[in-house]
């Protein structure tokens, strides 16, 4: 690329990037989990609490 403030700009995002990639290392299992896929189905809730219905 030729120097420009669209290069400065590629640059200064990818220092960026690895910056956060950095201080995230060891902290995936806080980005990859998703509240959608914690949420409990009311069967689910029913069998681990032992109730009949809810």
């Amino acid at each position: 690329m030729k120097p420009s403030s669209y290069y400065d700009r590629v640059v200064d995002m990818m220092e960026e990037l690895m910056k956060f990639t950095l201080l995230m290392r060891g902290r995936e299992h806080y980005l990859v989990v998703r509240y959608s896929e914690r949420k409990e189905s009311a069967e689910a809730l029913s069998k681990r609490v032992n109730q009949r219905s809810i």
